[in-house]
């Protein structure tokens, strides 16, 4: 969520910040919903300030035997009073709440404007790779050498599913290991959290209210507070701090999860979103970082660095691009696609994100520090990166590393866990 205060004070450069990723931004009627809010606010506590006074007054009268009834009977209107604009306010402040809740974050001046026709590639590695004339898809591959079998996973939850199978498996989990592994290596604390959460944390994380359709509700006759299963760890380890403050030496803090990720968007039908590049259920690993106001640049170019170091070690041909504000997620003022070439439909897919929100999410969620010097706390900042998501990874690998033969080289770091260097029939 955005400042109020900056859109009073700096209106103008939220405005043009915003219109890069809005067509259309009005902030006059939200900063009037805030003067009425103040309004209100300030009309409360004047009449509970006369309330006080009266009814010390009253004390007063009374210790001196005298005749209170006129204040008793103001103290009557202004209870009157109190509710009525109480009500008021709750009304003003639930609409404030609402419309501050719709407006994404401020993208930072590097960011372009415009849609994915705008982003930038700033770094390419390595070569597409020969394949010659007649390369296998991943579907195909998956099939010959039994990875994933698709119809079953259909057979068991529907369309959008799918189950590894054998040396699918392992691989998948070979691949979730080597993220694990390199990030705790990295130091970065290791978190596994549940896969069901509250829809307060939905609203921290920014993806609530409007992306609250995208996700997997769960419904309870003993709860009327509803579960939703995580669309991303990045939405558990944001509220880890939810509502707490942190010391300074405690910034930056890294963190990483492995779930799988549930998200009810429809799959298309498209060549490029076929096997497992898009479902309703995947394998990610998530890192995050806390940090200050003066630490981000630095958590970024490390989280992007990273996640470009994971897809090398693989070998894999991959870009890494700027996005511009309208491809960007709304939480996030910056964010740097990494993405790996899939030769079969001859375009680069996205396997990892890596943002940085500012203060916005902390804002939504609470999520303050202590300065070292001691003065008042402030808002930490939070970034995530995608490192990686396997769904996409797998595809990749699978169809960068085939033979001539049909079978699949193994990357060197999933060698000692599947205990072969090429899985074939």
């Amino acid at each position: 969520m955005l400042d109020i205060s900056l859109i009073r004070n700096d209106t103008q450069t939220v405005r043009t910040a915003l219109l890069k990723r809005l067509d259309e931004v009005d902030l006059e009627s939200i900063i009037k919903l805030d003067e009425t809010r103040r309004a209100c606010i300030e009309s409360l506590e004047n009449l509970q300030a006369e309330r006080n006074r009266l009814s010390k007054e009253i004390g007063q009268i009374r210790q001196q035997g005298g005749n209170a009834d006129a204040q008793q009977s103001r103290i009557g209107e202004i209870r009157e009073e109190l509710t009525e604009r109480e009500l008021k306010l709750a009304a003003v402040s639930a609409e404030f709440q609402d419309r501050m809740a719709e407006l994404p974050n401020l993208p930072v001046d590097i960011v372009p404007p415009g849609g994915k026709e705008a982003n930038q590639v700033v770094k390419v590695w390595g070569e597409k790779p020969d394949l010659g004339n007649d390369p296998l898809d991943h579907v195909e591959l998956c099939k010959r050498l039994r990875l994933v079998d698709f119809e079953r996973g259909t057979k068991l939850s529907g369309s959008g599913f799918w189950v590894y199978t054998g040396a699918g498996a392992a691989l998948e989990w070979a691949l979730i290991n080597y993220f694990c592994q390199t990030h705790y290596q990295d130091g970065y604390t290791f978190l596994l959290p549940p896969h069901m959460l509250l829809p307060e944390c939905g609203y921290a994380a920014g993806q609530f209210p409007k992306f609250a359709d995208d996700v997997f509700h769960i419904s309870s006759e003993s709860s009327d507070r509803g579960l939703f299963l995580l669309p991303t760890s990045e939405t558990a380890i944001l509220n880890f701090f939810r509502d707490e403050i942190l010391e300074y030496d405690q910034l930056p803090y890294k963190a990483f999860a492995y779930t799988p990720c549930y998200r009810c968007e429809p799959g298309g039908y498209r060549s490029e979103e076929r096997g497992t590049v898009r479902g309703h259920q995947f394998n990610k690993v998530e890192m995050f970082q806390f940090c200050t106001e003066d630490q981000w640049e630095e958590a970024l170019a490390e989280l992007v660095r990273k996640t470009e170091t994971l897809v090398e070690g693989l070998g894999l041909h991959y870009r890494t691009s700027l996005l511009a504000a309208k491809d960007a997620g709304a939480s996030m003022r910056l964010t740097y696609d990494v993405e790996v070439w899939l030769p079969s439909i001859g375009m680069y897919k996205e396997v990892s994100s890596a943002s940085y929100a500012g203060d916005f999410q902390a804002r939504r969620a609470k999520i303050r520090y202590r300065p070292e010097n001691g003065s008042k706390t402030r808002l930490v900042h939070t970034l995530n990166a995608s490192g990686l998501a396997t769904s996409r990874v797998l595809p990749a690998l699978l169809e960068q590393c085939q033979q001539p033969d049909g079978s699949v080289r193994v990357p060197e770091p999933l060698r000692p866990w599947l205990g072969r260097d090429v899985i074939c029939l």
